[in-house]
């Protein structure tokens, strides 16, 4: 609720109307004691349509708990008879949802969605008997029936044999080669500093650079939550607004920003369906992050750097990140790269520099467009000269 400028938020797990006349009185209480916001508004429509998605599949009401239980294991034994060096699983699951959604508000906004989401994940330990590595798997659909066991049991496999033997590689400066599972984590922390909210707050290096060359004209970045293939399609957002495309950088220039009722309102051009409910409060946010592939296969990305390195894993990015400026350092761990072919595991390096520059120094972009739960895919992602700190 909102009063006198002030939002209360309450929330109950049952749905009876006494229940709902409490969850109304708390949210009262709760405003009362909330700081007043000039701008605080209800969203009302505004005329988008939202997408014609399908976001509900009926198969996943077919798999029995047995079913469930038996995917999993075959993911295990899948794991387990993909290489002579596997030495164990850490776990291998699959899980399944169905969520009913509806918002409602004085406005006039009515919205309501039905979706299905189901997922595996396993994580492999692989043994040359000197040291043991770890590597995931996952695969994510509306359904089980969508899910291949063997192609995510393979990817486990593969992620925890190839760096075993992994050193430290030497510092200095690197042609990178991003994963597909890497640049989807970087384009994620990168479309949250396109948000209406931080730059309402000036919390962001790109708040005045509407218009500007900001990255390579290889780099078109959009959130796309019509696209069915994301994981985080959605007909609306946590308004009640429909969901719609948001170009963010187009051919290397800042298109936009994701903006929910607040922002759109305050920084003006309406909302573009991006408010995003986390626990009590309302915020901006991407739900299917992408830049758009190019036309080189992954093989011919690898080739045309030569010299360099994969980078396969990240660690610590979201802490590594200083969102203000966009600075970042953060662990990696990937495979060296020699005529462009893959060489030696390496482990335990950092790399550092700006999002900012890392968007101007794009090299080349994959076709091989893979999407991830992470609210984002990835395209495999060449960038010159990147900071490497090893032994």
């Amino acid at each position: 609720v909102i009063v006198d400028g002030r939002s209360g938020v309450a929330t109950a797990t049952m749905t009876g109307p006494e229940a709902l006349e409490e969850l109304l009185a708390e949210a009262r209480v709760n405003a009362a004691d909330a700081g007043v916001d000039p701008v605080a508004a209800v969203a009302g429509p505004d005329g988008v349509a939202p997408p014609d998605l399908e976001l509900y599949d009926r198969r996943i009401e077919s798999l029995s708990v047995e079913d469930k239980a038996e995917i999993a294991l075959a993911l295990e034994a899948a794991v387990m008879g993909g290489d002579r060096r596997m030495c164990g699983v850490e776990g291998a699951d699959y899980g399944d949802s169905v969520v009913v959604s509806a918002v409602a508000n004085t406005a006039g906004i009515r919205a309501a969605q039905r979706e299905s989401g189901a997922g595996l994940s396993v994580y492999a330990m692989a043994s040359d008997g000197a040291e043991t590595q770890t590597g995931f798997g996952f695969a994510v659909g509306r359904t089980g029936q969508e899910l291949s066991v063997e192609l995510t049991a393979a990817e486990a496999v593969g992620r925890s044999v190839r760096l075993l033997g992994a050193t430290k590689p030497p510092s200095g400066k690197v042609n990178v080669v991003l994963d597909p599972w890497v640049t989807a984590q970087f384009l994620g922390v990168i479309a949250e500093m396109l948000s209406g909210e931080e730059v309402r707050k000036g919390r962001t290096p790109f708040a005045d650079r509407l218009g500007e060359v900001v990255a390579s004209p290889l780099v078109t970045l959009l959130d796309d939550p019509t696209d069915p293939r994301a994981p985080g399609a959605s007909l609306t957002d946590d308004e009640g607004l429909a969901c719609r495309r948001v170009d963010l950088i187009s051919g290397g220039t800042l298109a936009g920003f994701l903006h929910n009722s607040v922002t759109g309102a305050v920084l003006g051009g309406g909302s573009t369906g991006s408010a995003i409910r986390s626990g009590s409060s309302l915020s901006v946010g991407p739900r299917a992050v992408r830049m758009l592939p190019g036309a080189t296969a992954r093989d011919d990305v690898l080739a045309a750097v030569g010299d360099g390195l994969l980078v396969t894993e990240v660690s610590g990015l979201h802490s590594g990140v200083n969102p203000t400026s966009g600075d970042f350092s953060c662990g990696v761990e990937g495979l060296l790269l020699r005529n462009g072919e893959v060489a030696e595991p390496i482990r335990e390096a950092i790399v550092a520099s700006t999002l900012q520059r890392m968007l101007t120094e794009v090299l080349s972009v994959g076709d091989d467009e893979t999407w991830f739960p992470i609210d984002a895919s990835g395209v495999t992602l060449a960038i010159e000269s990147l900071s490497l700190a090893g032994a």
